[in-house]
């Protein structure tokens, strides 16, 4: 029997990311003010993992980790698509952005195609922002695409009409998330007789950062009902950081993410294949609590989305398989995007392909709770973060996760089990520690020859300086007051709030 003709007694694969979401974004997670409850179920009904990541802090480059089980240097995703970069390119700051690949790289089997060949029909809906025509998903093994091409985000926002040249504008109003989730829900109906690689890629919860009436309504009130904050926002380093969830917006967005998955799931059952479907759940990187919107705060981590914190790479990480994983497993094993291709392919019974997913290892071992080798993980951002990130790489080992920064060849030292929220740096105070991992981390970053910032003669002293002032005067200050506003029952962001009523109030 041949790998084809066997495919059919194989498990289907769901594999649901989310954009910009943060670990704390969910109420399995800690968060008391978000209410998702499907999400929750998923993650309880099989293996979460509490040392889940992005490979990147930003979505390009985690995204195209999950495509190949390779970090963001070998395939050389280093930014978000359509970031400036290269040596011409002032960005203001000490340091130019080397150049980075501006789509997934053809040369790659992605798990799309892997899957592909393995019998399998596969299926992606929602964002891309891999490249475009070229680039798209039905170049890289998905022969069914809804939605994705090269923008980042949702052109026309989260209701229709959506002004996305791949997938068909639904009645004014319709929601974004919810049609995803029904087109992903039709192919799992027209495809359950056979084995299926969906993918359903939320463009949620990126900005813009919208919701319809109804949902604002409900976190307003349940916002106003809490004490409120003396203030929303901290400077840490360079940008106002948030530091409480009660953006009623937002938190509407999150509503309607859990519903459309709820929706599928549902399908999944109603199939009779909830059972023997793998499902996963992971996010591209951390909840944006500074820069776009600043929609949300990560605490009790760090920072968030384009920072080198926990906050900006810790995600949701579940993996759901009753048929060979308990409910409720946690495993506390250190994990990352490139490891999906290689735990799908196991999970399915399918060969391993160790020349492309190089970086990634399988987690089945993890998730039955037997002896795994340690290994460090590793991230490379050499770029500057709209949400004030700095150009840095990233070394973590055991408990210990070491910071490197290109502006000036510091390092930061933190112990993630005592100090999850890395607030203590330990570089003075353990040298030979800080040595050790920064002598593993240059080796690393030589063998993989990762491409390095270099310094910007025409960087401007004064004007950055009077950048980081207005940042924590007169730009905080708007934050605050214009968050706050929206807890007013007469706020309102326009007549038809983004759309989603075809009719004014």
């Amino acid at each position: 029997m041949n790998e084809q003709s066997a495919a059919s007694d194989r498990p289907n694969v769901l594999f649901i990311l989310a954009d910009d979401l943060g670990l704390h974004d969910l109420s399995v997670e800690g968060s008391t003010f978000y209410q998702t409850p499907n999400i929750d179920e998923l993650a309880n009904g099989g293996a979460r993992f509490t040392n889940g990541y992005a490979n990147c802090q930003v979505c390009s480059p985690s995204r195209a980790s999950i495509q190949t089980g390779k970090y963001p240097p070998r395939h050389g995703v280093t930014d978000w698509i359509g970031a400036r970069a290269g040596m011409n390119q002032s960005l203001g700051e000490r340091l130019f952005a080397p150049e980075y690949a501006r789509s997934l790289p053809l040369a790659d089997t992605t798990i799309a195609e892997a899957m592909r060949d393995a019998g399998y029909t596969t299926f992606f809906a929602g964002k891309w922002h891999l490249g475009g025509e070229g680039s798209l998903p039905t170049d890289h093994g998905y022969q069914i695409n809804r939605g994705g091409f090269d923008r980042g985000g949702p052109p026309g926002g989260y209701f229709s009409p959506y002004q996305n040249p791949l997938l068909e504008d639904g009645p004014d109003g319709e929601s974004l998330p919810l049609r995803l989730a029904s087109e992903t829900s039709q192919f799992i109906r027209e495809h359950q007789t056979k084995p299926f690689f969906a993918m359903l890629s939320f463009y949620s919860v990126h900005g813009p950062i919208q919701t319809s009436k109804p949902l604002w309504e409900k976190y307003r009130a349940i916002a106003s009902e809490q004490s409120p904050p003396a203030s929303r926002f901290k400077v840490d380093r360079t940008m106002p950081v948030r530091q409480v969830q009660d953006h009623p917006v937002y938190a509407g967005m999150m509503e309607s993410m859990d519903t459309a998955v709820g929706n599928v799931l549902k399908t999944l059952r109603e199939c009779n294949l909830d059972r023997s479907t793998i499902v996963i759940f992971t996010g591209d990187n951390g909840g944006v609590s500074s820069g776009d919107g600043f929609s949300t705060s990560n605490l009790p981590l760090r920072g968030g989305k384009g920072r080198q914190w926990e906050g900006g790479i810790r995600e949701p990480y579940y993996i759901r398989y009753p048929e060979q994983i308990e409910p409720k497993t946690i495993c506390d094993y250190p994990a990352t995007g490139a490891d999906f291709y290689p735990t799908i392919l196991d999970l399915c019974g399918l060969a391993p392909q160790p020349e492309q997913h190089v970086d990634g290892v399988s987690l089945v071992s993890a998730i039955k709770g037997e002896p795994v080798p340690e290994r460090a993980l590793f991230w490379h951002y050499p770029h500057y973060g709209n949400q004030g990130g700095e150009p840095s790489s990233i070394i973590r080992k055991g408990d210990w996760k070491l910071i490197h920064y290109y502006e000036d060849g510091h390092d930061e030292l933190y112990n993630l089990d005592t100090d999850p929220g890395e607030t203590n740096d330990l570089a003075l105070q353990m040298p030979i520690t800080t040595q050790r991992l920064a002598g593993e981390l240059k080796s690393w970053l030589k063998s993989v020859n990762a491409g390095l910032p270099a310094a910007d003669p025409t960087f401007d002293p004064a004007k950055a300086e009077a950048r980081a002032v207005r940042y924590q005067t007169k730009f905080k200050e708007w934050l605050e007051h214009s968050h706050a506003a929206m807890l007013d029952p007469n706020w309102k962001p326009n007549a038809t709030w983004w759309g989603s009523m075809v009719t004014n109030d």
